[in-house]
């Protein structure tokens, strides 16, 4: 399968989509509206980000390189070449193929992404990692070192001092997460570290949600669906008479997750739009159906068929992340356009991919920890009587599946839709799933990889 190449801070469209956007433009000028520089139509700009505790000012964004064309390779040698060691391997090196495979990601190299520098003092030092054989993904520029150390401190500094979110004895937990070198990696056109924050909170807190209510720091499925429902309304307040709302505040504040979700809901409240955060909120809910259905089969030890664990993980997965990343990157895709069937199919889509790249590089990770944990890999040798090898490669499969399904939805999305601020956030979803792959393949911390090749 051909090298995808490295994607660049921002994956660009089809020319021809690009013309469509000039001309868009063009017609919003003509009627006498001046659009901010590299955006969609002028709306009201955000309020400005909560205030940050006293550390180095917000770091400048660096310049996103020119794109340049995508190089033209020959798929058919390169599949020839690449080592066919079984059957269903063979099938996963052949790669994706048809509309949009390519369409958006044009800066494109055929060498690996140079690695950063490692001199900088105090900023944290991926290892190298290895991409899974087949898996097909989008290689990245190595994150920016000064705003990964930045962020870094100011996320530690949040979770330890302002949440109290970890005891001390977890703190060598929380660094080998790298959640700063992972946001930096998938918002890379953030304009600035309160910007990154806002994500980075967020995603804290919703792993904190995860492993005290339902993974290895004391989570259960008895009660699940008490617990989350009380820490949703840190996220979505409850309106109650005045006799009771008391009570309900002092709860926010019971428990880490609570407090993590009530503090990262009120920052990201200050910096985006009412529709923002409702987008966020309903994600939200998703995200714990998905908790409470995966927790229903642990009680009752019921493996689903994989089509059902497929349905789960569309809950139950990455995508509060990617759909904020308007948020992030200081603009709004309106709530009308965000809600259009083709838009909620390309978020979809994304999510699905992303979670299923997680099962794939924890799945060493989850089969060394007490008890059964389900993933992709395990319900399909369950299910279709296959060894784990197999399995694992048929999840690898079902990963690039997607991946084809995702760029081919975004792709004609693009077109079909040729306002700015769409283009603009498809490519912003686009980025963040090429990130999110390069979190999981860096992080030798938390993940390592079968032995099936």
């Amino acid at each position: 399968m051909p090298d995808p190449g490295p994607s660049p801070l921002q994956s660009s469209l089809p020319a021809a989509v690009a013309s469509f956007g000039a001309h868009v433009l063009a017609n919003t000028l003509a009627a006498g509206v001046e659009p901010p520089s590299g955006t969609g139509p002028a709306r009201p700009a955000p309020p400005a980000p909560p205030a940050l505790p006293a550390g180095p000012p917000a770091l400048t964004p660096a310049p996103a390189p020119a794109p340049v064309p995508v190089p033209v390779l020959d798929e058919g040698a390169a599949a020839a070449a690449a080592p066919q060691p079984s059957p269903a391997l063979a099938r996963i090196l052949r790669g994706p193929s048809g509309l949009g495979t390519a369409s958006l990601h044009w800066g494109r190299s055929e060498e690996p992404a140079a690695p950063s520098a490692t001199g900088t003092p105090g900023a944290p030092t991926p290892a190298a990692g290895r991409p899974i054989p087949g898996l097909y993904h989008h290689p990245v520029p190595e994150p920016d070192p000064a705003r990964v150390e930045e962020l870094s401190r100011r996320i530690k500094a949040w979770a330890m001092d302002e949440v109290a979110l970890y005891p001390e004895d977890w703190e060598d937990q929380f660094d080998g997460f790298s959640v700063g070198r992972y946001m930096v990696a998938c918002h890379p056109d953030a304009p600035s570290v309160e910007h990154l924050m806002l994500a980075t909170r967020l995603m804290v807190a919703e792993n904190a949600v995860d492993d005290c209510y339902c993974e290895d720091h004391g989570g259960s499925p008895d009660g699940l669906g008490g617990r989350l429902l009380l820490a949703h309304t840190a996220l979505d307040p409850l309106h109650t008479t005045k006799e009771y709302a008391p009570q309900w505040e002092a709860s926010l504040l019971s428990d880490a997750p609570r407090r993590a979700y009530r503090s990262a809901m009120e920052y990201f409240l200050q910096a985006t739009t009412p529709s923002q955060a409702d987008r966020y909120r309903h994600d939200m809910a998703r995200l714990h159906m998905g908790y409470l259905a995966e927790g229903a089969w642990a009680q009752t030890e019921y493996v689903p068929e994989v089509w059902e664990y497929l349905a789960m993980r569309q809950f139950n997965n990455f995508r509060p992340c990617p759909t904020i990343t308007d948020s992030v990157g200081g603009y709004e895709l309106p709530a009308d356009l965000h809600a259009q069937p083709a838009m909620q199919r390309v978020i979809a889509l994304a999510g699905n991919a992303t979670t299923i790249v997680n099962d794939l590089y924890s799945y060493t990770k989850e089969l060394a920890s007490p008890g059964r944990h389900l993933n992709l890999p395990v319900v399909i040798a369950e299910r279709e009587g296959c060894s784990d090898q197999d399995a694992y490669l048929k999840a690898v499969e079902v990963h690039n599946d997607l991946m084809r399904d995702f760029e081919a939805a975004a792709a004609e999305l693009a077109v079909t839709c040729p306002v700015p601020t769409v283009q603009r956030f498809l490519r912003g979803v686009a980025v963040w799933v090429d990130g999110n792959h390069y979190w999981h393949q860096t992080n030798t911390y938390r993940y390592s990889l079968p032995d099936f090749w």
